[in-house]
């Protein structure tokens, strides 16, 4: 592979991602009816991911009201504002996994088919949304409809650590979801 197909494959990889810099107010992101159904949920915070300029999502992390903790079930809801097939989601969530240090290739091969299962392709104004499940997995849901339940928690734990983990790519959106710092919104 040539050094510029190399560096295109990896610049496309993370734009579905979000190699991010932050720039502007994020959206109101809702959960789906649903879900928001299902139990009492607050928004802790949100952030929009950019990436050289182009708006890719607005963020925002949902939790009960005792607050986000790996132990309790939180969800994130992603709006896209650009097109992405389910391919490229999961390939980038996965490649996101292995940089977080998961090393073993055949599980990862095993978790993107998984994550191919329970993406659907985005077109801009979709909505994404992972409920993380402690020692159970997550549930991921397209709009209002949930697309599949994947019963791996360290899967679950692993792919959440994307956006969660302090070692995030994108430590300001990070802080924003968890509600550590102003996103910039008047609410």
């Amino acid at each position: 592979m040539s050094t510029s197909s190399s560096w295109r494959t990896r610049a496309r990889a993370w734009l579905a991602v979000g190699l991010w810099s932050l720039g502007g107010a994020a959206a109101a992101v809702d959960l789906p009816g649903s879900l928001a159904a299902s139990g009492e949920w607050r928004r802790l915070g949100s952030g929009s991911a950019h990436w050289l300029g182009f708006h890719l999502y607005d963020a925002a992390l949902w939790a009960p009201p005792a607050g986000f903790s790996w132990s309790r079930p939180f969800a994130l809801s992603l709006r896209y504002a650009r097109d992405f097939s389910r391919e490229r989601l999961a390939s980038s969530s996965v490649d996101e996994i292995r940089r977080l240090g998961a090393r073993d290739e055949g599980r990862l091969a095993d978790w993107q088919a998984a994550l191919e299962r329970a993406f659907a392709d985005v077109e801009a104004g979709d909505v994404l949304v992972g409920l993380f499940e402690p020692a159970v997995g997550a549930r991921f849901y397209a709009g209002d409809e949930l697309r599949a339940e994947i019963a791996d928690p360290e899967l679950a734990q692993r792919f959440f650590a994307i956006w969660l983990d302090p070692r995030t790519r994108e430590p300001d959106l990070r802080s924003q979801l968890l509600g550590e710092t102003d996103d910039g919104r008047d609410d």
